[in-house]
């Protein structure tokens, strides 16, 4: 690709490009480089649209997804690898997906759900990782059940096992772990939603915007996505978004 002088100016103003990583997300990035920089499907993408702007790449590193959204003017990222979600797009426009994560309800085999609807109702009580996208979802989606936010994923999953909650909201393949550890437990196989791993950015970059739908669209095509997935052993666990016709 040959991004114009207008993408280079709106994505790397500084001559480097800022990337926001999120490191909460064990699945994005999954280990690190022998200098300790993170590494994962999302730092892969972040430097290879660097190469494609022809600028360095600055990895720019939060502890959760929400203080990255909430930096997003604060000029201390350019570009931010985090999931879609309708509240975050108030203030950052998101390119389309680049990988999918299902999020799915875990609970203990002498409750009684069956399906996700039966979740939400009075006296159920859900732990969930604080402002990630499925928290963000529930908050929008759940009216009856209490949603009892922890500070991390692994946060949240310790409220469930000392059964402060009743149900444990988080991504599938960190369920299905936990599944195989502990004895007793059931999950709803349908997912109450799929994460939307996206590049955000600022408002007001329309070309950026569409140089990035490009981009990664090449890459799910190119079976690039697919590649990376399972060179960071993670392919049966994130799903690549199909492309529209």
């Amino acid at each position: 690709m040959n991004p114009s002088d207008n993408v280079k100016q709106q994505l790397a103003p500084t001559g480097v490009l800022r990337a926001g990583i999120n490191l909460s997300n064990f699945l994005l990035v999954s280990g690190q480089l022998g200098d300790g920089s993170p590494d994962g499907i999302s730092p892969d993408i972040a430097r290879y649209i660097a190469a494609q702007l022809d600028v360095p790449c600055k990895l720019v590193t939060f502890d959760r997804p929400g203080q990255l959204a909430d930096a997003v003017n604060q000029d201390i990222w350019d570009i931010g690898n985090i999931a879609f979600e309708s509240e975050r797009a108030q203030t950052l426009d998101f390119s389309d997906p680049y990988v999918l994560i299902e999020a799915n309800f875990l609970f203990h085999q002498d409750e009684d759900f069956v399906s996700n609807d039966d979740v939400d109702r009075e006296a159920v009580r859900i732990a969930v990782s604080e402002r990630s996208a499925y928290d963000l979802w529930l908050t929008d989606n759940f009216n009856r059940a209490q949603i009892v936010r922890a500070p991390s994923i692994n946060a949240a999953h310790q409220m469930f096992f000392d059964n402060e909650v009743n149900v444990l909201a988080s991504l599938k393949p960190k369920l299905l772990e936990d599944m195989e550890s502990h004895k007793g437990l059931r999950l709803i196989e349908t997912p109450f939603t799929a994460v939307k791993q996206s590049v955000g950015i600022a408002k007001g970059k329309p070309e950026a915007a569409a140089f990035l739908n490009t981009l990664i669209a090449d890459l799910i095509r190119d079976g690039w996505i697919a590649a990376q997935l399972d060179r960071h052993g993670v392919a049966e666990k994130l799903g690549v978004p199909a492309l529209s016709a």
